[in-house]
């Protein structure tokens, strides 16, 4: 008869947890017959080597003492039946992240894997592990692919600690420039791949897109080491991708419908809101960079009105201006 697997794996873990655990106990908790409890228990110990013993004195079952060199564990069974379909969620979460399917590549060993746990036992098969991710949708708009050779030596440079020879695309000046860097992080966003990294021309941490690298090879220099903190200190101090500069802080107010998402939106880690007495949401955030936080703005047409500082007043009022304008020129 077969056994299911996320009951085996409950089992171990009721003992383990609470020490002693009663057969009733057991019974109650995993809601089964007495028999296929029986079966189990015995499965576990003869199949399973686990050595779990009943205790006369506490009236449960309990592991015992393995012998040292053959330390106990369930193969394949370190996650419950609802643990494995939430990995095959994240499994399609990282599908929608996947570049030139390099992803796919090394977690299919572990998805074939989870596909035959949850097939082994519990009756649903395979079918309900196709069934659910048809189920989950995940949709990446504005997505820009990343040439899964550089994402894979970027990668490695990033986890071997090596430096990288990159040629690089500044979009903003039309410019190809060749630099070493040496990887710190990787850093999704937005869809976009990117990679916060020691520049050695500029002796500065820079932010590069992976879609913008035109050629990357890796160096058998060792990566400097920057401490995490700095990383994060300097790249996500203000809003959006943008990082470097003098920090500013944006006030901005919200009209009675857009307040209804704005405030349950983050923007920023650090951002504060408070609602007003007419319905209106008023948010204030820091940035370091308006390009971005502009942007998103004007997305917002009429819904939001910048308040602070006067430079992001004026740089929307401008943008907005410039927008107008080109309406008007094309009748």
């Amino acid at each position: 008869m077969a056994h299911n697997t996320a009951r085996l794996y409950r089992i171990e873990s009721l003992i383990r947890s609470r020490g002693c655990v009663s057969f009733q106990d057991l019974l109650q908790a995993l809601e089964v017959s007495p028999a296929t409890l029986k079966r189990d228990l015995e499965y576990l110990r003869s199949r399973m080597g686990a050595p779990i013993e009943y205790d006369r004195l506490e009236n449960g079952y309990r592991f015992g003492a393995a012998p040292r060199q053959q330390r106990h564990e369930l193969p394949g069974l370190w996650f419950d039946e609802a643990e494995l379909y939430s990995l095959l969620m994240a499994r399609q979460l990282l599908a929608s992240l996947d570049t030139d399917g390099l992803l796919a590549r090394h977690l299919q060993p572990l998805l074939d894997r989870i596909h035959q746990i949850l097939g082994s036992g519990s009756g649903s098969g395979d079918g309900a592990a196709d069934h659910l991710m048809m189920r989950v949708k995940v949709v990446t708009a504005l997505r820009r692919p990343v040439p899964g050779r550089f994402f894979e030596r970027v990668s490695g440079a990033l986890l071997g600690r090596k430096r990288l020879h990159l040629r690089y695309l500044t979009r903003g000046r039309r410019e190809v420039s060749e630099r070493d860097v040496s990887p710190q992080r990787l850093v999704h966003y937005r869809s976009t791949w990117y990679l916060d990294a020691w520049c050695h021309r500029v002796q500065a941490l820079r932010r590069f897109a992976l879609d913008a690298v035109e050629e990357a090879s890796l160096l058998d220099t060792a990566a400097l080491e920057v401490p995490l903190a700095t990383v994060q200190a300097e790249m996500d101090a203000g809003y959006g991708i943008y990082a470097g500069g003098q920090r500013r802080w944006a006030v901005l107010l919200f009209d009675s419908q857009a307040a209804q998402w704005a405030s349950r939106e983050e923007w920023h880690p650090e951002q504060t809101g408070r609602w007003r007495e007419d319905g209106r949401f008023e948010m204030r955030l820091p940035y370091v960079d308006d390009t971005e936080l502009v942007m998103d703005l004007l997305r917002q047409g009429e819904q939001v009105q910048v308040l602070e500082p006067p430079e992001l007043v004026q740089a929307v009022r401008a943008r907005l201006a410039a927008a107008a304008a080109l309406y008007r020129a094309g009748g």
